[in-house]
């Protein structure tokens, strides 16, 4: 594909902490871009593992920012000064972008003034940077369109999202829910904030094509690994969803948007369940009960949109055996839920289940 100089620019803001062996590739990805109207910002957060040392040999053309350690949310705030795009893409340092993300993004844009996000599917990728195989989300899964407000003040949490580099937001949209708060995302996360809060704003649009590479190396991987239950992992998101729903119904608030007074989600709820269950002097959430989570779970059930009344029904069953059963049972259930794998002959059940009983 020949470079495009049409359409709007592209900022790609690249976020580094300690990510030096894994940081000449994002660069180089980003540089390596199709569309014609892309600048290259690289925020480094506090390295002391020898990123600084290449961000110096870096071309004029990258414009690099170099600030103490505060976390991701810190570094993404630093990189919108510098933005002066009409789009701007956040690349993880491990991550890197296929050479045609940023005009895809662009021409969607392009085509649909009203959009506030476009995403894109991911390829897992290896330490060494090559592919392993594996789409995220599942080619089997649709992503969201259009306008979602409805949809994400009802189940943020249950609706495909994608990670930090498969997503492109409008700046304009971006700087109208600036600064993403630090204290609220101290380290990572804060691409929850961004995801959740720019379907607000605008439409969604979700393209099929794969957009970025998602490096998984041990450090970072961002879903359960199909083999392993993380519970460090549920608890961080459980952190993150409690972070960002207040954020939501805030915004909602400042919008006009009718909105529950509560949000009610069932994948956070079910990480809640989880947590509870499986490690109770660990959970972060002090007023969670079972019995709570199983109520809320049935609220939250009847709000889910798109799914049939069997499939409801299924979630309510699960969470009301998380609440009784032996915590090794329990734990079987967990990993049912979360591990791929494990889960891949249950989905085909959903899959009819959601397929041959009406809503």
């Amino acid at each position: 594909m020949s470079p495009s100089a049409s359409g709007p620019r592209v900022d790609i803001v690249i976020n580094n902490h300690n990510y030096g062996a894994f940081l000449e590739d994002a660069i180089a990805s980003a540089r390596g871009q199709s569309h014609g109207r892309v600048e290259v910002i690289v925020v480094d957060d506090g390295s002391d593992d020898g990123s600084r040392e290449i961000l110096e040999s870096q071309p004029e053309e990258v414009t690099v920012v170099l600030k103490e350690r505060g976390g991701q949310a810190s570094a993404l705030n630093a990189g919108m000064e510098r933005c002066r795009g009409e789009v701007v893409i956040f690349l993880d340092a491990d991550d890197v972008l296929k050479p045609d993300a940023a005009a895809r993004v662009a021409a969607a844009f392009a085509a649909n003034p009203t959009l506030s996000k476009v995403q894109l599917r991911t390829e897992l990728i290896d330490a060494e940077g090559r592919p392993t195989g594996e789409i995220r989300p599942e080619p089997r899964l649709p992503m969201p369109n259009g306008d979602l407000r409805e949809a994400e003040l009802a189940q943020p949490y249950d609706l495909v999202w994608m990670a930090t580099s498969a997503n492109a937001f409008s700046t304009e949209a971006v700087r109208r829910i600036l600064p993403i708060p630090e204290r609220a995302y101290p380290r990572t996360g804060a691409d929850w904030y961004l995801v959740h809060l720019t379907a607000l704003l605008g439409e969604v649009a979700s393209l099929d094509a794969v957009g970025a590479g998602y490096r998984v190396h041990g450090a970072n991987s961002y879903e359960q690994d199909g083999e392993r239950l993380d519970l460090d992992r549920v608890r961080q998101a459980v952190g993150f969803a409690a972070a960002t729903s207040p954020e939501l119904l805030r915004l909602a608030r400042e919008l006009g948007l009718p909105h529950p007074a509560r949000i009610l989600s069932l994948a956070d709820l079910a990480n809640r369940m989880i947590s509870l269950r499986l490690d109770p002097a660990r959970h972060p959430l002090a007023g969670d009960t079972r019995l709570l989570l199983l109520v809320d779970s049935v609220r939250a059930a009847r709000r889910r949109g798109g799914a049939s009344a069997a499939l409801k029904a299924a979630f309510v069953v699960w969470f009301a055996a998380m609440a009784i059963l032996p915590r090794p049972l329990a734990r079987r259930l967990a990993e049912l839920f979360l591990l791929p794998a494990r889960r891949r002959p249950l989905n085909r059940v959903l899959g009819h289940l959601q397929r041959s009983t009406p809503a």
